[in-house]
């Protein structure tokens, strides 16, 4: 029994008290939305390089549990593993859903899967495990008055192990103790360096996020035990992410289970497979690209005003790889005049080395503004755009304040369905309708092992 009430306690207490959350059906929608789009995206991503890495790395381990299947394919593998094949996959396109300074469904959809296949879970459960983990996540994240990109960390990648700790731990249905030592190693076993953006290492940061928090909970279930202030301790998680000390480290999280941050931040989905803070850029250019009839030889210059947290993941000016191209934003703008849209056949090598692409990087300047986004503060305020054309004209894009897709510009109907079937377009060997189908009525299925089937 837990006798301290600091905040790790308060969160594995909630946690413990999953069964007893009330989920109504404008959380479960939210939450369906992030099962389809994180399966979509997996299924999309699973021939990346970086997902074989993870296949080979797994079978040089001669694991003999085979519990949860990789990709929906027959391969089976142990559940910690299979959520770290897929959920790199997932996150290997840049495509997942957005929430909380990261990508919290891309962590915590693989993860659950994976254990409620081991456990024969029903559909209810996992949406319950799925809102502990992203309150948890949300809880901790929305503490520090600094941005973390700006620090150098990775919130899908940092939160994501306590989040799906939190989440695996609920599903599992332990108690609030064997809870906490959960946060408490994963708490340890948090990681990822936003300098690792455009390689291999950034999608992995997903998977190595979704799989440790498995780790984390099988450690505490097999004796291992953690402090029990590991998240507010003066030396602990939250202080050292945090060199600045600008950190909420001491006021309870009493509304935890009551006002749910799930239903006050949703999930923005990404009409783009390319990092989100490009995006309300990329909605402007294709907004005059179409607006305009705009061509490539039309341009002399585009001029982009973005926050600094944005520029600073934007790092590639010159990219050569569609990896390194997924954090450009001259790309994003080059591929717009291009192409005309910015999609998967984008995001290719051969397009990304194209002359005609590589040739308007030179056009592209990018200016930064120090606001903060009430919803994201990762993003400026507002983006803008100034485009300078050969014939005089400027066209100004205005103040672009969400992009489509965004939580508060929210996707048309069926436009989540579109995504999902376009990402699975070419996978023969599932019947992708059909695990629509299961998806959207995910609350109704009584055991997610006949989602693999």
């Amino acid at each position: 029994m837990i006798v301290n009430s600091g905040l790790t306690d308060q969160l594995a207490s909630f946690s413990a008290g999953a069964h007893a959350l009330r989920i109504d059906n404008s959380v479960r929608r939210i939450v369906k939305t992030g099962f389809i789009d994180t399966v979509a995206t997996m299924l999309a991503g699973r021939d990346e390089p970086v997902v074989g890495v993870m296949r080979r790395f797994v079978a040089a381990r001669g694991a003999s549990i085979a519990d949860a299947r990789v990709l929906f394919s027959a391969e089976r593998v142990c559940a910690r593993d299979a959520a770290l094949i897929n959920a790199t996959a997932g996150h290997a396109l840049d495509y997942d859903d957005v929430a909380l300074r990261g990508h919290p469904s891309t962590v915590l959809v693989p993860a659950l899967l994976a254990e409620g296949e081991r456990l024969a879970s029903g559909g209810d459960a996992l949406i319950r495990a799925y809102v502990v983990g992203y309150e948890t996540w949300a809880e901790l994240v929305t503490r520090d008055a600094d941005l973390h990109h700006l620090k150098g960390w990775h919130p899908t990648a940092v939160f994501g192990v306590i989040g799906t700790a939190a989440a695996v731990a609920a599903l599992r249905g332990l108690d609030a103790v064997l809870a906490r030592h959960s946060l408490g190693i994963a708490a340890s076993l948090a990681s990822g360096l936003v300098a690792n953006f455009g390689s291999m290492v950034k999608p992995f940061h997903a998977g190595h996020a979704a799989a440790s928090g498995i780790d984390a909970v099988d450690l505490a279930v097999l004796g291992m035990t953690a402090v029990p202030d590991v998240l507010e301790h003066h030396a602990g998680f939250l202080a050292a992410l945090s060199p600045a000390g600008r950190i909420d480290r001491q006021t309870p999280a009493a509304h935890l289970g009551e006002r749910l941050h799930i239903l006050e931040s949703g999930l923005s989905i990404k009409k783009y497979p390319l990092c989100f803070a490009a995006h309300r850029v990329i909605d402007a250019i294709l907004d005059l690209v179409h607006g305009y009839e705009l061509r490539a030889e039309d341009v002399r210059e585009m001029h982009a005003t973005i926050g600094i947290a944005q520029a600073s993941m934007l790092r590639n000016h010159a990219p050569r790889t569609a990896l390194e191209a997924k954090f450009s934003l001259e790309f994003a703008l080059s591929a717009a005049l291009v192409a005309g849209r910015v999609s998967l056949a984008q995001l290719d090598d051969a397009f990304v080395q194209r002359v005609d692409v590589q040739k308007l990087f030179a056009a592209v300047r990018i200016s930064t503004t120090d606001t903060t986004h009430p919803a994201e503060p990762s993003l400026a305020a507002s983006d803008r755009l100034v485009v300078e054309l050969r014939d005089g004209r400027r066209l100004d894009s205005g103040e672009v304040l969400f992009a489509r897709g965004d939580a508060g510009l929210p996707l048309q109907e069926g436009d989540l369905e579109a995504k999902f079937l376009d990402c699975t377009e070419g996978v023969n060997d599932i019947d992708t309708r059909r695990l629509l189908l299961h998806l959207q009525r995910l609350e109704s299925v009584d055991d997610v092992r006949m989602l693999a089937e």
